[in-house]
């Protein structure tokens, strides 16, 4: 699974919209419609608050086995 299916499954299973996704992992809205557009990647501070908040690893986080 790509970063952006997994972003999205994240969003969809907790009910979430961008903005309020972002705001709990500390990013603002923008940031998180360039994930999903493909246009950027999540930096270390990002990444780490999605695997506190949601329990993503980094490894699920970019589709790694």
């Amino acid at each position: 699974m790509e970063f952006v299916e997994v972003i999205r499954d994240i969003m969809s299973e907790n009910g979430l919209s961008q903005d309020s996704f972002a705001r709990i992992i500390g990013v603002n809205q923008t940031t998180v419609s360039q994930w999903l557009l493909g246009k950027k990647k999540p930096s270390y501070d990002s990444i780490r608050a999605i695997y506190e908040k949601f329990g993503v690893t980094p490894n699920e986080l970019f589709g790694i086995k």
